[in-house]
């Protein structure tokens, strides 16, 4: 009787562990991301690269999680921050998905025009509606995910569809292991080829220039940030720093 107890427990951590957990959604409950992490399970390889066609012959249940944000603002009383924050990681990266879909074929993302004369461009298409309230790309990272979770990982989380973006994510973000997966995507990226580390030289991501004001908060250098998730490569604290050039190619399987 004790082993089966043990058994028992042991699986619904596994769940929980795994955001497996069963879709119980009323008004006021965080909703659970389970279509999403089916759907980048099945379209989204290791190395992040995204099989759009598929999510496109997909669109059934791909329209069901879009509804499912849409009608959802993570402004509940009861959402705790963690719950919040998941929901925002997500519905960045699935409407980056579905903007691409929705023009696809397309070379870069940054190929996308809203048709409106003098928009910024297209990370500023408000085309997203949650709660009859339109947002950009821009709104969901700069105006809220930036400013209220005040966590220079999420640079690592969000997925603009390029190839020197960090990688999408083939898996849900979720509350329960929220800190852990952005831990997971700052290590990856870090190690990944959007950088060249070597101890006395690195060549950085654009991203470590263009947002830097975020991780100056809890490092005092970029040397200090990479040395922290750096596998196997001590940089040295003078290191030369330099920047590569941004990739906007589509992050498409071939």
């Amino acid at each position: 009787m004790r082993n089966c107890q043990v058994l028992v427990l042991f699986l619904a951590l596994t769940t929980l562990t795994n955001c497996e957990v069963k879709d119980v959604q009323s008004d006021s409950t965080p909703i659970r991301h389970n279509d999403w992490d089916a759907l980048t399970k099945k379209h989204v390889d290791a190395a992040g690269f995204v099989d759009y066609q598929g999510f496109i012959a997909d669109s059934l249940v791909f329209n069901r999680y879009l509804e499912l944000l849409s009608k959802n603002h993570p402004n509940k009383k009861n959402w705790n921050r963690n719950e919040q924050l998941a929901y925002w990681i997500n519905a960045y990266n699935a409407y980056t998905v579905k903007l691409i879909v929705d023009h696809y074929p397309t070379e870069s993302i940054k190929d996308i025009k809203s048709g409106i004369p003098f928009i910024n461009g297209v990370f500023d298409i408000e085309f997203i509606e949650i709660e009859n309230q339109k947002y950009s790309l821009n709104n969901i990272e700069h105006g809220i995910i930036r400013p209220k979770f005040n966590d220079p990982r999420i640079h690592f989380a969000v997925n603009c569809a390029s190839y020197s973006c960090p990688k999408l994510a083939n898996f849900a973000y979720c509350a329960e292991q929220v800190d852990q997966q952005l831990e997971q995507a700052a290590r990856s990226f870090v190690n990944s080829d959007k950088n060249i580390l070597t101890s006395e030289k690195v060549e950085l991501s654009k991203i470590l220039s263009w947002y830097w004001m975020d991780f100056k908060k809890q490092y005092d250098s970029r040397i200090e940030f990479l040395n922290k998730y750096s596998n196997g490569v001590q940089i040295n604290p003078d290191a030369k720093v330099e920047f590569l050039d941004y990739d906007w190619s589509l992050n498409e399987q071939t």
